[in-house]
């Protein structure tokens, strides 16, 4: 379903009239409106997903997000392919970015949660999931990649920062574990301080 080449982490740039990633493959998902009236993105939330569980690659994601998940594909997909959810992107293994919302819209990601007392945090976040999970270490070029999109969202939207950033643990504790002990914090901090940021502010920090 995207057969562009993917983006280069070193230089990213996102269009803030559209929202959209430059020079990165797109799979628009139906799951997505507009955000509240007024209301600015202003949390970067950090996710882990495979498909099927543990494993990697396949077109699963891509499908799932867009509302074509076929049920009986695979046993784990049964509970799963009704959902209506979405992420505005996604990194894969090699660092390839996949965007599925643009980021001045409201995707579906985050689910009941709440961050520093606000609640609804689909509203005001953007949602970037990593393939992985909890247990296996993510790749470098996913933290390459995932630091190069930090940087290039704010840069387009100046409501956000490298301060407010959370995993989906923190933002709906008890409830999801992602993107789990295996992601290094203290990696991307360090990665975003070498590109000109300071480190992350996570909730529970």
């Amino acid at each position: 379903m995207h057969s562009a080449a993917p983006a280069s982490a070193a230089k990213l740039v996102i269009d803030p009239t559209t929202g959209l990633l430059l020079a990165a493959p797109q799979v628009l998902s139906p799951h997505r409106d507009a955000r509240p009236s007024g209301v600015l993105p202003d949390l970067i939330v950090v996710h882990g997903i495979s498909l099927p569980p543990g494993e990697f690659g396949g077109p699963w994601i891509d499908r799932l997000f867009c509302g074509e998940l076929p049920a009986a594909a695979h046993p784990s997909f049964a509970a799963i392919a009704p959902l209506r959810v979405s992420a505005h992107a996604l990194i894969r293994r090699d660092g390839a970015i996949i965007q599925y919302v643009p980021f001045g819209e409201r995707a579906w990601h985050a689910g009941q949660s709440s961050y520093a007392g606000r609640s609804a945090c689909n509203d005001f976040s953007v949602g970037i999931e990593l393939e992985g999970t909890d247990e296996r270490p993510y790749e470098d070029a996913q933290y390459t990649a995932l630091a190069a999109l930090i940087t290039a969202l704010c840069a387009a939207y100046p409501s956000l920062s490298r301060e407010r950033i959370a995993g989906h643990s923190d933002i709906a504790p008890g409830r999801k574990s992602d993107p789990g002990a295996a992601f290094d914090w203290p990696r991307l901090r360090a990665l975003l301080g070498a590109q000109g940021g300071g480190g992350t502010q996570r909730e529970d920090d």
